[in-house]
């Protein structure tokens, strides 16, 4: 037979789709919705992370920046880094700003030199708008809004830090490497590098940070890479933490590389929950154009032409969902950023990015592909005769080509997502995880189809009716069940997490933490402060412990300097870590293995060590571990390992020295303060008046900012979430769509023998109704499931859902579902006896 043309199959398949387009609003919807969601997402992720890489000199402060902590560089550590280019010294540390009308407040205070910045601009605010601004001048500050608003000031008010009052010079407008100061818990107040001295708040062992921006020769610039890491071996035990522009804020760039990648990959989820609306959509279109189908092959029309007019009308119809959800997709991130701008680090202009689109346009054609081709290919190999039957006789198995074909494309999608993910075995949970879910849904409508063939047949006319519709010739219940699955555990999947990220701060946390922490107390001064606070407050209880900072510098046989790389797990060993001494046993620690030492103990240096950080560098009881305090390096043999109870948000350190250890050391203490309420300001008064250097740390503050950074990646989760819950939804639409055919010709027997419409819609009500039931188990089972992992595994936090509303959001879902199935079937009860049979 000599093959037509493609001419004329475009030609036959354009006059059928200008008639027919109808059908086909369900593919239309479901690759839009799939796509959209994958690339607004991975346009909003590569917005911001390109944002902060490109302007990462400015949010660093330099090409290379090499920070200490608790003391300043050298004579000679100075000359080596004027050695490399242009040098800018600043000084950072926490300290109470007084003044104005309102209570004292924790600030971020920062002292510049006068090449200060390198890159960027400074600049305050002015009534006639924004002008650059230079460094302060003798006894002036410039200050950030927030601080300005809380202490009620403006320029030429006075404020205190310390022991030293300073004049306000202006507000800040943008301080340029903010971003890259890293987290803050107050606003940032900038002072002169010389008056620094004068506020008294450095003093031995107080925790401050000196930072070293160095801007390089042109000629430098272009192997940071190797410079920065060659300077890292050279200076790793005289405590150098040194980083250059390209991760000029790794803590933002990480969070949004990690939170990009999770809710693409839930994307690319709603994009294959959106294939299996595909595949219900294509095979309830071809199923209504099962008569024009039968009559092109009774005309001559072979298997191949088939095939290709309707491969032709789906093709058109999925690049155009395709192309309008890239347009979609690609416009998401700039009215998301002009939404919530003011929150991000870095606001982007608004640009195209070419990789995330090409990569939805590309998950978006071979999802399309996979879930179209099975139908496409048994539209065209089934022949006229049993294509007349199909509505009461089930299809044959797939042909093992037509299998191969779809394996390939399936494997070439799975590829696509683990070859531009970051973390490819991350991924490939998520995928497996989805994937295992649709396949236990696919199990449980078997088995729901094998069951209802071997129920006893019940007395009741609608109910027999009902389960005869699970197993009759035809009957589409494995894709119901997994269209009803996916949208009652998306339902308990949404409301488990947001209701974990809910309880994550409001019920575990505040319960045991304490009203204040106060930072750089002398340490001498014990008593004082416990007679301070206790006579601000009375019955307010302290805790007090001394105050250090560490660097690992090698554990066990392996020096960190000799490491090409620092594993992931091994986080510890990546700069400076919280040090203290003790002769008991903390409080909310306990011993996991070994014993803790005598509470005269003088002999060579020990260590007790957090069990799970042993766990990861590979440590235990007798293993040597140096920690580089103040530049002293100190080897010292593990004596126990802990677990720490950190809910408690009270002093819990990873390593905890012997007394007769540290000591000596100049060190500060730190202190946390249970007490009511409303003598917080007077406690926080009474210690800046006895320790003007003191800092007092509200925990409710701080408990706020991580409140509004959960509700903030809560909302992220539940906007990716609905996309694939709508997905579901259209699943659920396609799946009862797919079905009509065959269900439009039992209704119109039915209505023959006498079936009322109020009889028929019963049918189909206990009919999804028995489904809903069963699948209800199973979603709560599958949704929580998921649900945990994403709290526990990706985000690390409690899991503490509220089972009161997950289990009413399941049965809101339950509700919806049914409304939907119900709706979709309200066409085949207004079916015309006559007019359906002359159609089927």
């Amino acid at each position: 037979m000599t093959p037509v043309a493609l001419s004329t199959l475009w030609r036959i398949a354009r006059r059928d789709l200008s008639a027919s387009f109808r059908g086909l609003r369900l593919l239309f919807l479901c690759l839009f919705l799939g796509v959209a969601a994958l690339a607004a997402i991975g346009s909003l992720t590569a917005a911001i992370t390109g944002e902060l890489t490109r302007k990462g000199r400015e949010l660093l402060g330099g090409d290379i920046e090499i920070a200490l902590t608790q003391r300043y560089a050298t004579k000679a550590e100075k000359q080596a880094m004027a050695d490399l280019g242009r040098v800018s010294e600043t000084v950072r540390l926490r300290a109470m700003a007084r003044g104005g009308s309102g209570p004292p407040m924790l600030a971020e205070l920062k002292a510049v030199d006068d090449v200060y910045p390198l890159y960027g601009s400074l600049t305050v605010q002015t009534p006639s708008g924004v002008r650059p601004a230079p460094r302060p001048g003798p006894g002036q500050v410039l200050v950030e809004q927030g601080l300005a608003e809380r202490l009620g000031v403006g320029p030429g008010s006075v404020i205190g830090f310390g022991r030293a009052e300073f004049r306000v010079a202006g507000v800040l407008d943008n301080e340029p490497d903010r971003v890259g100061e890293g987290f803050s818990l107050g606003p940032a107040a900038l002072i002169r590098l010389e008056d620094l001295p004068a506020t008294g708040l450095i003093q031995p062992g107080s925790l401050f940070q000196s930072k070293y921006r160095v801007r390089l020769p042109d000629d430098r610039t272009g192997r940071l890479d190797r410079l920065s890491e060659s300077l890292k071996r050279e200076h790793r035990e005289a405590g150098w933490q040194v980083r250059d522009h390209s991760r000029a804020a790794p803590g933002a760039s990480g969070f949004f590389e990690s939170m990009g990648q999770f809710l693409g990959l839930i994307g690319l989820a709603a994009l294959i929950i959106a294939g299996i609306g595909v595949s219900n959509g294509v095979t309830g279109y071809l199923s209504a154009r099962r008569g024009s189908i039968a009559t092109l092959k009774v005309l001559g029309a072979s298997g191949r032409d088939i095939a290709g007019i309707y491969l032709l009308q789906l093709g058109v119809v999925a690049v155009a969902a395709i192309l309008t959800g890239l347009a979609a997709g690609a416009a998401a991130p700039s009215a998301i950023l002009s939404l919530i701008g003011d929150r991000l680090p870095v606001k982007p202009e608004f640009s195209l990015h070419p990789a995330p689109l090409l990569i939805a346009a590309a998950q978006g054609l071979l999802i399309a592909f996979i879930f179209t081709w099975l139908p496409l290919s048994r539209a065209g190999s089934t022949p006229p005769a049993a294509i007349w039957r199909a509505a009461i006789e089930p299809s044959g198995p797939p042909s093992r080509r037509d299998l191969l074909v779809v394996g390939a494309a399936v494997l070439l999608s799975v590829g696509l997502a683990l070859g531009t993910a970051d973390r490819p075995l991350y991924s490939a949970s998520i995928l497996a995880a989805a994937a295992g879910a649709l396949l236990v849904l696919l199990g449980v409508g078997i088995g729901v189809k094998a069951l209802a063939r071997r129920l006893p047949r019940p007395t009741s006319p609608l109910l027999r009716l009902a389960i005869s519709n699970l197993h009759r010739p035809g009957a589409q219940t494995p894709a119901l069940v997994i269209a009803m699955g996916l949208s009652l555990t998306l339902f308990v999947l949404i409301a488990a997490i947001q209701t974990s990220l809910d309880a994550e701060i409001a019920r575990s946390v505040p319960a045991r933490a304490p009203a204040q922490f106060v930072l750089d107390v002398p340490s001498g001064g014990a008593e004082t402060f416990r007679k301070v606070v206790r006579d601000a407050a009375p019955g307010a209880q302290v805790d007090l412990v001394p105050a250090l900072r560490g660097m690992i510098t090698a554990y066990g046989d392996q020096k960190v300097r000799d490491l090409k790389v620092i594993p992931r797990e091994a986080w510890v060993l990546r700069g400076e870590r919280g040090v203290t001494y003790a002769a008991d046993l903390p409080a909310g620690s306990r011993i996991m293995a070994g014993e803790w030492w005598p509470r005269d103990y003088a002999g060579p240096p020990l260590v007790s060590l957090d069990d799970e950080v042993a766990a990861d560098l590979g440590l235990g009881v007798g293993d040597m571990l140096t920690v580089s305090v103040l530049g002293r390096e100190i080897p010292a043999r593990i004596a126990s390992l802990r677990r720490i109870d950190w809910d408690t948000m009270g002093f819990n350190y990873l390593m905890v020295f012997p007394p007769s250890t540290l000591a000596g050391a100049p060190h500060t203490l730190a202190g946390a303060v249970n007490l009511p309420p409303e003598r917080e300001t007077a406690a926080a008064r009474a210690i800046l008046a006895a320790f003007p250097g003191a800092s007092v740390i509200s925990v409710r503050e701080v408990l706020g900012q991580a409140r509004t950074l959960l509700d903030q990646m809560a909302l992220a989760v539940l906007a990716a979430a609905s996309v694939t819950l709508l997905a579901g939804m259209a699943v659920l639409t396609g799946a009862v769509a797919a079905a009509r055919q065959s269900r439009t010709y039992d209704a119109v027997v039915l209505k023959t023998l006498g079936a009322t419409r109020g009889q028929l819609l019963a049918v189909q009500a206990l009919e999804y109704g028995l489904l809903g039931l069963l699948l209800g188990a199973v979603a709560l089972a599958i949704g929580l499931g998921g649900a945990w992992w994403i709290i526990v595994q990706v985000f690390e936090f409690t899991w503490a859902p509220d089972w009161g509303r997950v289990l009413a959001t399941l049965g809101a879902g339950l509700t919806v579902t049914l409304v939907l199935s119900l709706a979709g079937a309200l066409p085949i009860l207004s079916a015309r006896p006559a007019s359906a049979l002359r159609s089927v």
